[in-house]
């Protein structure tokens, strides 16, 4: 029997999956520049708020609002979903792309959430990639990503 995920409760995330059998997928910066573009679109769609994120080389690190209506699982579902759907197109060919299954953290208050930002823009400089997360073109510390702000206490409950 396939185990079931209790729905979370709204509020913000911070969630981490992996590729599949953690090959490192995102050296390969076209497969980077998609998951990108898959990331905003449904952001652009109203699918969820994000704060931050890092496309590190073979996992994804998320700082994210559901939007009303919208579970944690749903928004991950149209994540690695709608890449997993875009890449089987750009490779013409379905394989596996993602491990089932993602790990994630109900944000508790400011600290906590800066704590985690701080977590994702940093991941790039502590496995040596970079010196400074400005410099990671493919997490939203580097300038030029459209980021949304954390919501307050009472939106996000």
């Amino acid at each position: 029997m396939k185990p079931t995920r209790d729905l979370k409760p709204r509020g913000t995330y911070f969630v981490t999956f992996s590729a599949w059998e953690r090959r490192r997928l995102f050296v390969v910066e076209s497969y980077a520049r998609l998951f990108l573009k898959t990331l905003y679109e449904y952001r652009r769609q109203g699918r969820f708020a994000l704060h931050a994120f890092v496309v590190m080389p073979e996992h994804v690190h998320l700082l994210l609002t559901p939007a009303p209506g919208v579970t944690l699982e749903r928004s991950i579902q149209f994540i690695k979903g709608g890449y997993s759907h875009a890449l089987g197109l750009e490779l013409a060919r379905k394989s596996e792309v993602w491990q089932r299954g993602f790990t994630d953290h109900r944000i508790r208050d400011a600290g906590d959430f800066e704590m985690h930002r701080d977590y994702i823009h940093e991941n790039p400089i502590k496995r040596g990639l970079v010196a400074s997360a400005s410099d990671y073109r493919y997490g939203s510390a580097f300038p030029g990503f459209k980021l949304d702000s954390w919501p307050s206490a009472a939106e996000a409950a």
